[in-house]
């Protein structure tokens, strides 16, 4: 779990937005994407991993992966979330 301190300062490296801990909502329509293999990151790479945690932009359209308690910050390890319905 991202400490709740560190999730006060940490914003999208590319638009400076705010981020979230996503729901499990939205985190069990990701892992059925990324099951079905239609999930890239923002690198163009086919997402294969689970994600068990993760953090979403404000406006809702990226989500950074967190593994093992790390946020993943990196512009091209975000997962887009557009599609997902």
């Amino acid at each position: 779990m991202v400490d709740s301190e560190l999730l006060q300062i940490l914003v999208c490296p590319d638009t400076k937005e705010p981020v979230s801990l996503a729901d499990a909502d939205l985190l069990g329509r990701i892992n059925e994407a990324i099951n079905a293999g239609k999930l890239r990151t923002q690198a163009g790479e086919i997402v294969t991993d689970a994600v068990e945690e993760g953090l979403i932009r404000e406006d809702g359209r990226i989500l950074y992966p967190v593994r093992e308690g790390i946020p993943i910050m990196l512009i091209d390890e975000g997962i887009s979330t557009e599609g997902l319905g």
